[in-house]
């Protein structure tokens, strides 16, 4: 048996894994998606050259993702095996968080809502809300030019200054609801507001809401308190660890981070050859 590459055509990005016949992670590796065809070649061949990998060590290809559809054929002549996304990021969010069933919530250029349990995964829905969403409002509205540079803007911002709490509008406990929760996104942005605090408005605005849609899915289950695994490019953001200790005083759901998040879906297609 050889090794089984798993790759996740995105709309932004290029994910690459690489598994031994025992599920080994061997390593993993991201690029830009701009020309989708492009950057997967361009990601097989970098991973192959930096793990010293020969192409005859590789038994199978095993790709998903939207950009997957731009891909006719075998990749190098390789067996290449076409993955359905869904079960993908279903399949890895499980083995990632150690699992047999959870809510799999994949965090990308928008962002779709799995529920895995066991070897059958269901698409509940999604949202395009997500990453574009961010990159495409903060560079429109912001000097930032590009998702790592409005990352950059938002560790100088207050959320304080761009977004209304629940204390802010009333003295009265609301329910469960303590002083600090937001009330409403970006609700104090003016024309004075800094960049550095719309850069971080807009970074809570959209993981709050991909992380309400997450518990809204898991309440429409039989298990309304099922985990709910965090995948996909925006794990990287440094706010999601803020946002995951809110939510977990709101809500009974656990919230897991699990490593190599961000490759959920590639290591989920690599699965399918292991």
């Amino acid at each position: 048996m050889g090794i089984i590459i798993g790759i996740d055509v995105g709309g932004s990005t290029t994910k690459i894994v690489g598994m031994k016949e025992d599920r080994t992670l061997i390593s993993t590796m991201m690029v830009k998606a701009y020309d989708q065809l492009t950057s997967l070649y361009g990601a097989l061949g970098n991973y192959m050259d930096t793990n010293k990998l020969p192409l005859p060590s590789v038994e199978r290809i095993y790709i998903t993702g939207v950009g997957s559809s731009f891909l006719s054929g075998d990749i190098y002549g390789i067996p290449t095996v076409r993955v359905e996304e869904f079960s993908a990021i279903g399949k890895g969010g499980l083995w990632l968080s150690d699992l047999d069933h959870a809510i799999v919530i994949s965090m990308g250029t928008g962002t779709a809502i799995v529920r895995a349990d066991g070897n059958e995964y269901k698409h509940l829905g999604g949202s395009g809300v997500g990453g574009g969403t961010l990159t495409g409002l903060g560079c429109n509205i912001t000097s930032a030019n590009d998702f790592d540079s409005l990352c950059r803007l938002a560790e100088k911002g207050d959320l304080n200054n761009i977004d209304l709490t629940i204390g802010a509008i009333t003295k009265q406990n609301i329910s469960t609801l303590h002083s600090e929760i937001t009330a409403a996104n970006l609700a104090k942005m003016s024309s004075a507001t800094s960049e550095p605090d719309i850069a971080l408005g807009l970074i809570n605005m959209v993981l709050q809401t991909v992380f309400t849609l997450g518990v809204f899915a898991a309440r429409g289950t039989e298990d309304p308190d099922v985990p709910i695994v965090l995948t996909g490019s925006l794990t990287v953001l440094k706010q999601i660890g803020s946002t995951r200790e809110a939510f977990a005083a709101l809500y009974p759901n656990k919230i897991i981070l699990p490593p190599h998040a961000v490759f959920a879906t590639a290591i989920g297609a690599a699965l399918h050859g292991c």
